[in-house]
């Protein structure tokens, strides 16, 4: 094994050795949370040593860049699990609904109602969880907080498969009051699934209540950005 893919299996160890130590400070059981491996913009390669470690759930941002990806890993490995973390155009939503088993940003009627169509049309019914955007910031993706019980209202009188919620905590604020918000609404709408928690905070989403984390760098590393782009420009929500 190449000294990059023990690194990134080193990586992923400790992840998952920090999820299992913050659930237990919850009194919770570790099996209760599942890690979403995410690897937007790092290549098959990458994925594949995680397949090989044991990693069986990953998230994407893109839906063309999870499609140049994944449905040949498929192929090979079919058992893993595969989220759409990132924003979602409507005219994206028929490949959304072919290809991922969770869709996780479902923030506004257009694609609540584009995703019903389709799951109609195809016969495939993925999970999806509601991105809630607690901080009320103008330039990210997600429903305000005061507006989701009509889109939760909506998306249960299309029969959508709903589960849960999604957030991203705006950058610079402690996370964890976005989290007990988070886990409020979840509750008020009897929805079980809460996905919240990256790189950088995952262990106090873990000890309020987060089913499922998004970890990207800390598993797969710095990531490859295009020329020209960076971190600060690029409008993939971060892991």
């Amino acid at each position: 094994m190449a000294r990059e893919a023990e690194a990134l299996v080193e990586r992923l160890e400790a992840v998952r050795d920090r999820i299992k130590a913050a659930a237990r400070r919850a009194g919770r059981d570790p099996c209760d949370v599942t890690l979403v491996a995410v690897s937007k913009t790092h290549p098959a390669a990458s994925i594949v040593e995680a397949l090989d470690a044991g990693q069986r759930c990953f998230g994407e941002n893109r839906v063309q860049e999870a499609l140049q990806k994944f449905p040949e890993l498929r192929e090979s490995q079919p058992d893993f699990e595969l989220h759409l973390i990132g924003p979602l155009q409507s005219n994206k939503a028929a490949e959304a609904v072919a290809h991922f088993d969770v869709i996780q940003t479902v923030d506004r009627e257009k694609i609540a109602r584009a995703l019903a169509k389709e799951m109609d049309k195809q016969g495939r019914r993925p999970a999806c969880f509601l991105q809630v955007n607690t901080g009320e910031e103008p330039q990210k993706a997600g429903v305000v907080p005061g507006e989701v019980e009509a889109l939760v209202t909506l998306c249960r009188s299309l029969d959508l498969p709903l589960r849960g919620f999604m957030c991203i905590p705006p950058q610079g604020e402690p996370p964890a009051p976005h989290f007990a918000l988070l886990r409020k609404l979840a509750a008020r709408y009897d929805l079980p699934l809460l996905s919240m928690g990256m790189s950088g905070d995952y262990e106090t989403a873990v000890e309020l209540g987060a089913t499922h984390v998004r970890v990207g760098t800390a598993i797969f590393g710095e990531r490859p950005y295009p020329a020209g782009a960076s971190a600060s420009t690029s409008t993939a929500s971060p892991g």
